[in-house]
């Protein structure tokens, strides 16, 4: 079934080899990418998106303001959220699972898990 899954993430070089091994593995997926996490918020709102993967930390707006927000929107979209830090100073993640957050991954991300994590949130939905 080809799902539209948007990742967003300030690291250019991470992001293209996330659409590339996504895209290779899973054709039939749509990767949307986005260096912003405004960005990424405006593609949400469209509608038409199955799953995000946000980072924690971006200049325009953190995990938390982002997933908040997607939240507010669509409750019911799932979202993992990536960290390239072993701790959390302005308490993200604790904050994005207080809100229903199930997912963290850490950097650098191994693909095969993070496919099986989206397979996993996609079916439960």
């Amino acid at each position: 079934m080809g799902y539209k899954i948007v990742i967003v993430d300030d690291e250019a070089e991470l992001l293209e080899n996330l659409h590339f091994e996504l895209s290779r593995l899973k054709p039939d997926w749509d990767i949307i990418i986005c260096n912003m996490a405004y960005e990424a918020k405006m593609r949400v709102m469209k509608g038409d998106i199955d799953l995000l993967i946000t980072d924690v930390a971006m200049p325009d707006m953190n995990g938390f303001e982002l997933f908040s927000a997607v939240v507010d929107y669509n409750p019911d979209l799932p979202v993992i959220m990536m960290t390239g830090f072993g701790y959390d100073p302005d308490h993200n993640i604790v904050n994005s699972k207080q809100l229903g957050l199930q997912d963290v991954m850490f950097k650098p991300v191994d693909t095969d898990k993070l496919i099986a994590k989206i397979e996993k949130r996609l079916e439960l939905n």
